[in-house]
């Protein structure tokens, strides 16, 4: 075993753990400190580097954008040159459907009104030429009566 006595001061323990705990509070507002000094530079270095990002980004998008524009306006200049071609059957379709919807609703055709309309035409060219060409004036026939003899 060793010579040395464990010798306990507790003024020396004392003088000790109060050196130490003013190290330690030393220590940690340095720490505050450099933090403080050092916090402001980072801090503007994430905004530098946010702002890097956010402009990367932002000049992405427009990329695709102007990408996504190009093809939708080719899609659409050839749907528009196919229209024609495919519009012509589904407008039949939709003309069936509705001529049928007025034969149930009692509405004449194209066709019927057309017709109704010249006829309404052709009367009116008949009163026309009847009232702008008066008809001969006779006098009545009075048939003679014969009276008994008295």
């Amino acid at each position: 075993m060793s010579d040395k006595k464990f010798n306990f001061d507790p003024n020396h323990l004392s003088d000790q753990m109060k050196e130490s705990a003013q190290q330690i509070w030393l220590a940690g507002l340095g720490a505050f400190a450099k933090n403080q000094q050092e916090g402001k530079k980072v801090f503007d270095k994430l905004v530098e580097d946010g702002m890097n990002l956010q402009k990367k980004t932002q000049s992405t998008l427009n990329t695709k954008v102007h990408e996504a524009t190009e093809k939708i306006s080719e899609m659409a200049s050839s749907l528009s040159k196919q229209a024609p071609n495919t519009w012509a059957p589904l407008e039949d379709i939709f003309q069936n459907r509705v001529a049928k919807a007025n034969e149930k609703l009692g509405i004449p055709s194209q066709e019927a009104f057309e017709a109704l309309l010249a006829r309404v035409a052709q009367l009116e060219k008949h009163l026309s030429t009847a009232v702008s060409t008066p008809a001969k004036k006779t006098a009545p026939k009075v048939a003679k009566t014969t009276r008994p003899k008295a």
